[in-house]
């Protein structure tokens, strides 16, 4: 009886992931065990960042929204509390917008929650 060889199927599977080294440098794109950790780790940080991203985001909002406030004589906490008071329902993400894009418009939501 023949040995079993795996051609097929071995090489699409070594292909496969070989092809999301590309890219790499040196062995760790040509190498198929060298590839495989560096794809394997390049796909936990991928992961793991998505999830920062979103954490680095809220924090840039939320360093414009307050730079804009002062420029305005208030501080994040006191405009947030006053958004929140006077039912303004506009998210960090926009205010940031507004405050970089149209600093009258930003003036205008302070002047209406005071």
């Amino acid at each position: 009886m023949p040995r079993v060889k795996r051609g097929f199927k071995a090489r699409r599977r070594r292909k496969r992931l070989l092809k999301h080294a590309k890219g790499y440098y040196g062995a760790r794109r040509k190498a198929f065990h060298v590839a495989i950790e560096q794809v394997h780790n390049a796909w936990e940080d991928a992961y793991r960042h998505r999830r920062t991203k979103k954490r680095e985001y809220r924090r840039l909002w939320i360093a414009r929204i307050n730079a804009a406030a002062r420029t305005n004589g208030l501080n994040y906490s006191t405009f947030i509390a006053g958004l929140k008071r006077s039912g303004i329902e506009l998210d960090r993400k926009v205010l940031a917008e507004i405050a970089v894009a149209d600093p009258g418009g930003f003036k205008a939501v302070v002047d209406a929650i005071e």
